[in-house]
């Protein structure tokens, strides 16, 4: 049996080698994913200015939890209405260390219907 903090202290080193290869500037800044169990959070990130640009997070009023898909895909529509309004349309996607399914991968092509490239 895998402990929690095991699981959780391997993302993090995948996180961190993701980090190395994934880098976002101003032209084509970063879409960051970090997920709980409750809830989804994401960020589009200018690293060379070191400053985040657009934010959603399913723990915002008026939004259904993100606990779930339907949450998941409900905030890839919502920051990519918001990175539009700042004049984004290309990104780089940064899983956070999860693998490429279930919420994540539903928030990323989401984010992709709503008009974001990457």
């Amino acid at each position: 049996m895998i402990r929690k903090t095991a699981r959780n202290e391997t993302r993090r080193r995948v996180h961190e080698r993701i980090r190395h290869k994934v880098r976002g500037t101003a032209e084509r800044p970063r879409l960051a994913v970090f997920r709980s169990l409750k809830h989804i959070y994401v960020q589009v990130i200018d690293d060379t200015a070191g400053r985040t640009l657009a934010a959603a997070s399913s723990n915002e009023k008026g939004l259904a939890g993100g606990g779930n898909l339907a949450g998941a895909k409900q905030i890839g529509k919502l920051i990519a209405g918001r990175a539009k309004e700042q004049g984004i349309r290309k990104v780089v996607f940064d899983r956070g260390g999860y693998i490429y399914h279930g919420r994540v991968k539903a928030l990323a092509e989401s984010a992709r219907e709503a008009g974001l490239e990457f």
